[in-house]
């Protein structure tokens, strides 16, 4: 007796960038070929590109000029057939008032004060960094000794509809910043970013996309202490979210300072670069497996697995 063929499944995947630069700035080449090790197929397309709406799976990662469209952007989250990380994870990640949550949560974050269009801005004496509250690859970012300045650049933010986020100037910046990446919620590897800002007052320098600014990277091993930083900032986020940290295709934590009183600068779960140049090849090969397999978790907990029946089953509720 012959058996019946099962029903195998090829759910489309679609790596989402944007269009300044559709396949990212190449220190994601690798992925697709990670995913097609494990049998599943991926292509790149710009975010705002309607074929994405065809796909069963989109995972940005290079998605970097969302600021520009806000609202844009977060309506195309909640209309792909499924996203990774998730459309509500989106949402409050592209506001920096999530370091307040992640603050409230007793996670030990750099004291950030925001001023929504309207309110007076104050500003604290010594150096401050003044920045849009929405706002990717420090962008609109800018270091300030003289407050006069400082409270100028944060109304012409809100001049602009933006809301104008205000921290003091952490001079342990000049070693740079940690960035600790996860993968499904797990420690996975980390890099160091060199000061992005300028001296106070110039912006920040931007690619010819002008959609980040320059940075200079280095491979990293930081102490327990960074790490377990990065761990309490993604279980605030996912308590606050309502998820399992696991389901967390991937995060970035960046921390500034060393063991005795590192603090979290920023956390990225929407489109963070995740260094995978910085390693070395037997290691970025391991780790890039790691995001496949994390590809795969998500695929089946989406009920996008490739024995899964396919009627009714590969969209979100």
């Amino acid at each position: 007796m012959k058996l019946a063929r099962p029903d195998v499944r090829h759910p489309r995947i679609v790596l989402a960038g944007c269009s300044a630069l559709v396949e990212g700035d190449g220190d994601d080449a690798g992925l697709i070929p990670a995913l097609r090790s494990r049998g599943l197929h991926a292509r790149w397309l710009s975010w705002d590109d309607p074929a994405t709406l065809e796909a069963d799976l989109v995972i940005p990662r290079a998605t970097w000029d969302y600021t520009e469209r806000l609202g844009e952007f977060l309506g195309w989250t909640r209309r792909v057939q499924n996203l990774v990380n998730a459309p509500a994870v989106v949402a409050w990640n592209t506001d920096k008032r999530y370091l307040s949550d992640l603050a409230t949560a007793g996670v030990p974050t750099v004291p950030s004060t925001f001023f929504a269009p309207g309110e007076e801005v104050r500003i604290p004496a010594g150096e401050v960094v003044v920045k849009p509250a929405i706002g990717a690859g420090s962008v609109g970012a800018q270091r300030f000794c003289d407050g006069d300045l400082a409270r100028e650049h944060a109304m012409a933010l809100q001049a602009d509809g933006h809301t104008a986020l205000v921290q003091p100037y952490d001079p342990r910046i000049a070693d740079g910043e940690t960035a600790l990446v996860f993968l499904g919620g797990r420690q996975s590897h980390a890099f160091n970013k060199g000061p992005l800002l300028p001296p106070p007052g110039e912006p920040a320098a931007l690619d010819e996309s002008g959609t980040y600014a320059e940075e200079t990277l280095k491979p990293a091993d930081p102490d327990f202490e960074l790490w377990d930083v990065g761990h309490a900032a993604l279980a605030a986020a996912a308590a606050k979210l309502g998820l399992e940290v696991g389901e967390l295709l991937y995060a970035r934590v960046d921390v500034i300072g060393g063991p005795d009183d590192p603090r979290l600068l920023e956390l990225e779960l929407v489109e963070p670069s995740l260094g995978w140049r910085q390693l070395d090849d037997e290691t970025r090969a391991t780790q890039q497996r790691e995001f496949a397999l994390g590809v795969e978790s998500a695929l089946d907990r989406l009920g996008l697995g490739p024995l899964t029946n396919r009627p009714g089953l590969h969209r979100r509720p």
